[in-house]
């Protein structure tokens, strides 16, 4: 059983709402504890997390839009060149290798395949999460020590 297995089975596990999960294989014991707390945190993780710009169109629906509102679309059409990097486990997401060692990237770092992007803890394990093209950091959109989501974007990367 590789990373990215064990990755997926505790992503099932979170999602399913079982409290205990134990598989035995032949070289392999692995058990997955989880308690109501962490399940709420992470559900307000999650809500915390929500972009207020596509919250706010559908509990407006049918109410007269604002000024404001066009600028949204325009917003993600000058990012639309630009890759970005998902979260692919549930956790904390940290920039730093330690809290005395400088982050991994910043905007404006040049990143190669391959390169560690940031680390991400979940279940006490700690995941390096690695550059999957080339290209310039153009934003980061999650704080050090802050929770994330499966899918949520962590950084926006130029590949030209």
């Amino acid at each position: 059983m590789d990373l990215r297995e064990i990755q997926n089975l505790i992503k099932f596990v979170a999602k399913s709402g079982a409290t205990e999960v134990k598989l035995e294989m032949d070289d392999i014991k692995i058990t997955i504890k989880t308690t109501n707390e962490a399940a709420l945190a992470e559900t307000t993780a999650y809500v915390q997390h929500v972009p207020v710009q596509t919250a706010l169109p559908q509990a407006n629906a049918g109410l007269p839009t604002s000024p404001a509102t066009p600028v949204t679309p325009v917003a993600v059409e000058e990012n639309a060149h630009y890759i970005t990097v998902k979260s692919p486990i549930i956790g904390t997401l940290y920039r730093k290798p330690s809290p005395d060692k400088p982050v991994f990237v910043e905007v404006g770092s040049t990143i190669s395949k391959g390169d560690v992007l940031c680390v991400i803890e979940a279940m006490k394990l700690f995941n390096e999460i690695e550059s999957e093209v080339t290209g310039k950091i153009v934003k980061v959109l999650v704080d050090d020590a802050s929770p994330v989501e499966f899918d949520q974007p962590l950084f926006l990367v130029d590949p030209s």
